[in-house]
């Protein structure tokens, strides 16, 4: 694991570093980011596909909050279907995630007033280096022919079942080659298609989870045309 979970990559990746606002629904980006990190505890070795849900097998912090704590609910609580998981963490992470990052100094709480009583928060960037970082990364992967890392290969993945393509600054014939490569990524990983249980713990659990988020996106904003 890097120093920044994927929800964050995500996040980053999702929020202008002007304006500090969202450039895609929220409702996805929400759904993304539980997916995130349901997919960074199946990575750590920390949650597998067992029996129908998704289990904790080992319980061991991973020294990052966020991810920690829903490691205890889901060690905690009976078990849930990914689809479950991810309609459940969904609520209140991206506020929890938001104030991780401003206590960091990676974005700044910029409070405001709209028409004279509606408070709003913008979080524009305050150390732009951290999402570099991550585009880099998927720019690199996106040019080479090459199966990138297994956590850069989840966070394509993840972009591609979120639509994220314009966050990259890819519109036209680019967003569309983009996407096949996204998803020749996560085939190659893994992380989408038919794999068997008994070949991996993690990919089916990743790809479990990458399905239910795919089927939560579709019935939030339609199918992808």
């Amino acid at each position: 694991m890097t120093g920044v979970a994927l929800a964050e990559e995500l996040l980053l990746l999702a929020y202008d570093d002007e304006t500090g606002r969202a450039t895609m629904p929220r409702i996805s980006l929400d759904l993304g980011m539980a997916a995130a990190v349901l997919v960074e505890l199946a990575l750590a070795g920390r949650v597998a596909y067992a029996d129908g849900s998704l289990v904790a097998t080992d319980p061991t912090p991973l020294g990052e909050p966020i991810l920690d704590g829903v490691l205890a609910r889901i060690a905690a609580d009976t078990p849930h279907s990914p689809s479950s998981w991810v309609q459940r963490l969904r609520h209140g992470l991206r506020d929890r995630i938001l104030a991780d990052l401003v206590d960091r100094g990676v974005v700044r709480d910029v409070e405001e007033t709209e028409l004279d009583f509606i408070v709003v928060h913008r979080y524009p960037a305050a150390d732009p280096s951290v999402e570099e970082d991550t585009r880099l990364r998927l720019g690199a992967a996106l040019a080479d022919g090459h199966l990138p890392d297994e956590r850069t290969a989840a966070l394509a993945t993840l972009v591609a079942v979120l639509r994220m393509e314009p966050a990259l600054g890819l519109t036209g014939s680019e967003a569309v080659d983009a996407r096949r490569r996204l998803e020749e990524i996560a085939g190659g990983a893994g992380f989408s298609g038919n794999v068997s249980l008994d070949d991996s713990v993690v990919r089916p659990s990743v790809g479990l989870v990458v399905a239910a988020l795919a089927q939560a996106v579709d019935a939030a904003l339609g199918k992808r045309p």
